[in-house]
């Protein structure tokens, strides 16, 4: 006795989700799913939603790749692969990458490195680059950037 929402009232309710924030497709099938919608009535709901340009795959991507690098000062990798996960294709994930310039994203790392080292009050200076390393690398940005950071941090900071 879970579904007792007719087709128009569901596709008003999905209407409402995707206009709170962006969302990709992945988001209203889980949604759905988790409300025991069968899959037919899922398909068209989606199908609706594209239609009236509620589900844009393409916006999702761009709105979600600038503001997680903005807001929680993401790197690419991070990014691509949090878009992978939610079944963006190729092509949208390269146009997403597009929404952040390389001036913004070279200035996102710097200011963030100098942060991280900064606030870094590890002793030992094995420590204090591993910790460093790990946590840009966790935010997603490229290795080599990384490691060429560090050297310049303990050169100029010793």
């Amino acid at each position: 006795m879970k579904n007792t929402l007719t087709l128009k009232e569901l596709k008003l309710k999905l209407e409402h989700f995707c206009a709170y924030q962006e969302r990709c497709h992945l988001d209203v099938v889980q949604k759905l799913r988790g409300m025991a919608i069968d899959s037919n009535s899922i398909d068209e709901i989606v199908v609706y939603l594209i239609q009236n340009k509620f589900l844009n795959e393409e916006r999702f991507a761009c709105s979600f790749a600038r503001g997680k690098h903005r807001i929680k000062n993401w790197g690419n990798i991070r990014i691509i692969n949090e878009l992978k996960a939610r079944n963006i294709s190729q092509t949208i994930i390269s146009m997403a990458l597009k929404e952040i310039t390389t001036e913004e994203y070279y200035t996102t790392f710097e200011i963030l490195s100098l942060r991280v080292w900064e606030n870094n009050t590890e002793k030992n200076q094995l420590k204090k680059r591993k910790k460093f390393c790990d946590y840009l690398l966790r935010k997603g940005f490229e290795s080599q950037l990384v490691y060429e950071k560090v050297k310049e941090l303990e050169k100029t900071k010793n």
